[in-house]
């Protein structure tokens, strides 16, 4: 097998492709840096190339699929993305508008292409990596909260859409709680927990998503947390995310 990840370079993304090297995927790693994706690519034993590209612009999400539709992929991985806190008001318009390009319209974009293509061979799968903040709005960092919704509700309906037709091609959303990557730093925001290490949650969604899950959501305390989440009113929720938010920084 094959697989494409988008945002490879860091975090969950470059675990995800140590998980996939170990399961003997051949591997399409892709991101801004090609110094760091080259790096992973030397610790890998399985055939990998290295596209560096800046996914935030559509014509690099169209030159990607074009680079690499006649390789016979036959899993795509959407894990590029990032954060930003503030209240709304104050935080940089253009950063959230490269955001909303990056966490919406790229995946949006690599999703419907390579998902044309894998219908039509009639297999394949899909990984769009969401957030547990895709579940709930998100004071002072409302742009990121409302992307990653994005990307779990539209992943959503195309895993029914495909259920529908009786299709073997398969899409999840990943849908991790905090994690100790470079987000923060990114996000500028502090870490407000431990969180669940990136091996495991890369481990974890690479199993679920063979398993034809719809949406995955790692550990034991983020299942239980969305849980919750589905009968406390709104108000509380809100509430909840704005002191939770304030204690990582945002002002």
């Amino acid at each position: 097998m094959k697989a494409l990840i988008t945002g490879a370079s860091t975090g969950i993304g470059r675990d995800m492709a140590k998980v996939l090297a170990g399961l003997g995927c051949d591997l399409i790693l892709v991101a801004r840096r090609k110094d760091l994706l080259e790096s992973l690519k030397s610790e890998l034993q399985v055939d990998v190339r290295v596209i560096a590209a800046d996914l935030r612009s559509e014509e690099a999400c169209r030159s990607l699929y074009e680079r690499t539709k006649d390789l016979n992929v036959d899993i795509l991985i959407n894990n590029a993305g990032f954060g930003l806190v503030g209240a709304f008001d104050a935080t940089d318009l253009q950063t959230e508008l490269d955001m909303i390009d990056l966490n919406i319209r790229a995946v949006h974009i690599l999703t419907k292409l390579f998902l044309q293509d894998f219908k039509r061979k009639d297999t394949g799968y899909i990984l769009n990596v969401s957030s547990s903040a895709g579940f709930l709005p998100g004071p002072l960092m409302s742009t990121y909260y409302a992307s990653k919704a994005y990307v779990l509700w539209m992943s959503q309906a195309i895993w029914e859409e495909l259920r529908q037709e009786k299709s073997n091609v398969h899409i999840s959303a990943l849908c991790p709680g905090p994690v100790p990557t470079d987000f923060n730093k990114t996000a500028q925001a502090h870490s407000s927990g431990k969180g669940l290490a990136s091996e495991y949650v890369a481990e974890y969604a690479i199993r679920r998503m063979f398993q034809k899950k719809r949406v995955i959501v790692p550990g034991l305390g983020m299942k239980f947390a969305h849980g919750i989440q589905r009968v406390l009113p709104m108000r509380w929720l809100l509430i909840f995310c704005y002191k939770r938010m304030k204690r990582k920084g945002a002002k």
